[in-house]
């Protein structure tokens, strides 16, 4: 079957100014992500890899470079759109004040639209529909983070980006955080790009594996190679240094 990418960086840049010197957050890296597969992106912290997620949805935008989207350049993109399109749940999984029925729909309220039976996105995400009523800033940090993919699938994107979306659970939730994301991407064949710094989650999850350091593309491969038979030595460094301290 023939592979379709569904993102792709082409020599992308992102500069920031601090006291008036430059520093690049990502120097020229380049990449595909094919449609329907998970991409896992490691690397040390400062390195540029939540920066590639901010650049994907228009968070921010690439001073060099271009990033193109189901075939389209992002800056071509309506930006609503692009955020419908391309979906981004973060660690903090923040919440607005108002019950997690009014979480969930705020998608489409912004656009004025209703959501229909909000209870099957709650079951889909394994929340119960009594919680509709619940004030959302109440809500357990395995909880919060449910409702808040769920506020994210309502758009019905095409790519979600997960920015350490299970780092601040406990073990328990993060493991069924885990398995729905994965679920998701079965059932909704939805391209997903995943940051994050559990080695061991980034083996099991990914299809494909990016490792970023010091705002470059060091190495990828598939997920399997990646890690059985690195090829950079800083990626080999990396894994053997987290590797030990992990024992």
């Amino acid at each position: 079957m023939q592979k379709i990418t569904e993102v792709e960086l082409k020599n992308v840049s992102k500069i920031f100014v601090n006291d008036g010197e430059e520093m690049y957050a990502l120097r020229k890296v380049s990449g595909t992500v094919t449609k329907g597969s998970i991409l896992t992106i490691i690397g040390p912290s400062g390195s540029g890899k939540s920066t590639i997620l901010s650049l994907c949805n228009l968070l921010s935008t690439p001073d060099e470079g271009e990033i193109y989207v189901g075939e389209k350049e992002i800056r071509e993109w309506n930006i609503q759109e692009l955020r419908r399109y391309v979906g981004i749940a973060f660690q903090s999984a923040p919440m607005l004040a108002g019950t997690v029925e009014e979480n969930l729909c705020l998608p489409l309220k912004l656009r004025g639209q209703s959501l229909e039976e909000p209870e099957k996105y709650l079951d889909f995400v394994g929340l119960s529909k009594d919680l509709l009523t619940r004030e959302a800033k109440e809500l357990s940090g395995g909880q919060r983070q449910r409702l808040s993919l769920a506020r994210t699938l309502v758009n019905k994107p095409s790519v979600l980006l997960l920015d350490e979306v299970t780092s601040a659970l406990d073990s328990i939730s993060s493991q069924e955080i885990e398995e729905l994301i994965m679920r998701i991407n079965a059932e909704r064949q939805t391209t997903i790009i995943w940051v994050t710094h559990d080695l061991n989650q980034a083996k099991r999850v990914g299809t494909q594996t990016w490792m970023v350091m010091e705002g470059s593309l060091v190495e990828s491969g598939p997920t399997e190679l990646f890690f059985s038979q690195p090829k950079d030595n800083r990626t080999k460094e990396f894994l053997h240094n987290l590797m030990r301290d992990s024992q």
